[in-house]
């Protein structure tokens, strides 16, 4: 798996009006990267102040018909976040599907290149209190490549406690609105430690994904949309 190469996105906050164009935007500059593998962690949608949360659960259908349009020899492959489980979790997650996305809830599928193998797992979102790390982990070998997939990064100092190399997330927005010399004015829980950019924590490695979409205000400020390549490489085995 030497050269194995992810591309991660996150956080669409899909509408037709705003969050929908660093979209479009970005599904060229993936496809021209190559991606082996294409991960997705969360947040395809918006849960509203006000109004029928259920509703807005079906954004994730024109949101899943934008994404698919990426291609990767392995696939698209998601996780929840927050605002996709105070919708309803159900809708979204069959509405990925139903494009060819599989959502990971709890669970772990091998990726295989050139007899290789690394384990991509996925959990449900921390704060839904969804996440089973145990169960999502059972098993795998303990002497194989793990990629986490989880929506809020702050979990890491909870996944550092298990057999797991690389923890993808995304939930921060990296801020979204960024003054400078000053720290994030804002940023919502467990996304307080870790909220952009690439982590050691203990025996983990964490990529923070600042996002495409917005929320609340449909604006950034010196905090731009993120399409992240990561790039593998062996190292000596556990």
């Amino acid at each position: 798996m030497d050269g194995f190469t992810i591309a991660l996105l996150s956080d669409f906050h899909y509408d037709p009006l705003f969050s929908v164009h660093p979209l479009h935007a970005a599904i060229p500059m993936v496809n021209d990267l190559h991606p082996d593998l294409i991960v997705l962690t969360g947040d395809f949608v918006t849960k509203p102040s006000f109004g029928n949360r259920e509703k807005a659960a079906f954004d994730a259908e024109p949101c899943a018909r934008l994404l698919r349009q990426m291609t990767a020899p392995l696939g698209l492959w998601a996780v929840l976040g927050n605002h996709d489980e105070g919708t309803d979790h159900r809708v979204v997650t069959r509405l990925l599907q139903a494009e060819g996305i599989p959502v990971l809830a709890n669970r772990s599928e091998p990726i295989e290149r050139d007899g290789g193998r690394i384990w991509l797992t996925g959990v449900g979102d921390v704060l839904s209190h969804t996440d089973d790390l145990w169960k999502a982990l059972r098993g795998v070998p303990g002497d194989e490549a793990v990629i986490l997939l989880a929506h809020e990064p702050d979990f890491a100092d909870e996944a550092a406690r298990f057999p797991v190399d690389l923890q993808l997330s995304g939930h921060s927005h990296g801020g979204q609105i960024r003054l400078p010399l000053l720290p994030p004015l804002y940023l919502p829980p467990l996304a307080r430690k870790y909220y952009l950019g690439t982590y050691r924590v203990g025996p983990l490695w964490l990529h923070t994904n600042a996002g495409l979409g917005t929320i609340e205000v449909a604006m950034r400020l010196n905090c731009p949309p993120e399409i992240t390549l990561l790039k593998l490489h062996s190292g000596p085995k556990r």
